[in-house]
């Protein structure tokens, strides 16, 4: 069962530091309403770097503060050109991230057929439930043919480019054991349910139930 509030990003309040003079705590959170929106000044690229297995860099250092990757995950943003960046109402940056931010790490589900409900932790303890707002989705890589799941966890600034979890490969096996055949757009797939919607997993080869 997935537990939440008890590391995650509700520490960020307690959070005194951040490395590098990067804006900390005091300047996140909503404007006053009496003040004019606030223009973040430009600093260009920041030097940090999301791994693709989750890890955050600093310099080239791991970020070991569970509770520090939680702020800067909170102010993370995707623009339209697909460019990471990571913004506060005083300042914003850009920096570099090899695949999807975040990783979907752990499963629970609910109830069978359309009225299964799928939800999912991530690395930094946020829960997402799958569904026609957090779809998942499926990437091959060109080379193997190899599936890569994603869930959306919030919109990027352009439809196309959101702001995702991988899937991690436990947590895809399961969802695997999970997925029932059906007919989509003329194609026999295996797929999951979730909030009533359907996602498929990948095609079924000819003469497979």
């Amino acid at each position: 069962m997935i537990e939440t509030g008890t590391q995650g990003c509700n520490a960020t309040a307690k959070l005194a530091e951040t490395p590098g003079g990067f804006a900390g705590p005091g300047v996140f959170g909503p404007a006053p309403r009496s003040r004019p929106p606030r223009i973040p000044t430009e600093c260009g690229d920041l030097p940090f770097l999301i791994k693709r297995d989750g890890t955050w860099l600093y310099r080239g250092t791991p970020i070991n503060r569970k509770e520090l990757v939680c702020l800067f995950a909170s102010v993370l943003r995707r623009e339209a050109d697909g460019s990471w960046w990571l913004q506060t109402p005083a300042e914003r940056g850009r920096i570099e991230v090899e695949d999807a931010p975040f990783l979907a790490v752990e499963l629970d589900w609910t109830g069978d057929g359309r009225d299964q409900v799928l939800s999912f932790r991530t690395n930094i303890d946020e829960v997402v439930t799958a569904g026609p707002d957090h779809p998942i989705r499926i990437s091959h890589d060109l080379m193997t043919c190899e599936p890569t799941p994603y869930i959306r966890l919030r919109p990027g600034a352009a439809a196309h480019l959101a702001i995702e979890a991988r899937i991690n490969r436990a947590t895809y096996y399961e969802l695997v054991a999970l997925a029932v055949p059906r007919w989509v757009g003329g194609k026999r797939v295996l797929g999951v349910w979730s909030c009533d919607a359907f996602f498929s997993l990948g095609e079924l080869p000819p003469g497979e139930a």
